[in-house]
């Protein structure tokens, strides 16, 4: 299957005091996507329910979990899982609700 490519970094800024980050590198990595996770992050800020920076964790979260669990499916870490992710992929594709 034919996929986008991503390079995704991941910046540690500070910990949960506060306090700057002990990693003095980022975690950045390369994946592949059967989706442009980029035009999906911008219908997903378009979201009235959703602050900008929570669509775009959301969107590019489940879009790499989504990925992952794809080309799994059969590992039976997924099997159980993957109707609860489907259910959840409809509900959000119909879109939000004012929370």
């Amino acid at each position: 299957m034919k996929q986008h490519r991503y390079r995704i970094t991941v910046e540690h800024l500070a910990d949960a005091q506060g306090d700057p980050s002990a990693y003095d590198q980022p975690l950045r990595f390369e994946v592949g996507n059967h989706d442009d996770i980029f035009a999906i992050v911008e219908r997903s800020r378009g979201r009235a329910d959703l602050d900008e920076s929570s669509a775009t964790a959301l969107a590019v979260g489940l879009k790499l979990f989504g990925e992952v669990m794809l080309e799994h499916r059969d590992h039976t870490l997924f099997q159980a899982f993957a109707p609860h992710f489907r259910d959840f992929m409809k509900t959000l594709k119909k879109g939000g609700d004012d929370h």
